[in-house]
């Protein structure tokens, strides 16, 4: 394998890690009402699992106020149940058609919670950065072994690869710090 394709590959496994862990921060809600912090969570309708954001429209007519309006009145129930279920401390109110998800005040303790959860979100980050680690360097071994690179290639295209691989963990890094004194501060 082209060691230049490894750090192509590389680039984009790390990537991938860093857009999931970003997306899973936007989850956590900071007091905030975000259309993020239900739009993935599966509801049971039309005989099948389906995230909200498939069935409905979801708004913030107001900072502490999520709005669900889903598409077909026949699942306001399931979309109710889903956020229930799904066990991210929201409590639905059904309005006729029309499904409010009041966004609670968020106590010290709950904060905490929070941040607990954002460090294991960003660990998880770190462990996808550190497999497309592991990956790139098997193949950057597979090529010395195989004659395909010079054992001085080896060497400089694994720096490479732990230059990127710091670079990843610094943004993760960052992405938690932020999310941290977004908790913090609300």
């Amino acid at each position: 394998m082209d060691p230049d394709e490894v750090l192509m590959t590389l680039e984009e496994e790390m990537q991938k890690a860093l857009d999931h862990t970003a997306h899973e921060f936007s989850t956590l809600h900071t007091g905030k009402a975000s259309p993020s912090m239900v739009e993935s969570i599966n509801v049971d309708v039309y005989g099948s699992q389906m995230k909200i954001r498939d069935v409905a429209a979801i708004t913030t007519p107001e900072p502490r106020m999520i709005l669900i309006q889903p598409w077909d009145k026949g699942s306001v129930k399931p979309i109710e149940q889903g956020i229930l279920t799904a066990n991210i401390g929201l409590n639905p109110a059904v309005d006729g058609q029309l499904i409010r998800v009041p966004i609670p005040e968020l106590s010290r303790e709950r904060r905490e919670d929070l941040i607990k959860v954002a460090n294991k979100m960003a660990e998880d980050g770190r462990i996808g950065i550190r497999a497309a680690r592991h990956t790139a360097m098997d193949a950057l071994k597979t090529g010395q072994k195989n004659g395909e690179i010079s054992e001085d290639d080896q060497k400089v295209y694994e720096k490479e690869v732990q230059k990127v691989t710091d670079r990843f963990n610094g943004e993760i890094a960052k992405l938690l710090e932020a999310k941290e004194a977004d908790l913090k501060q609300v």
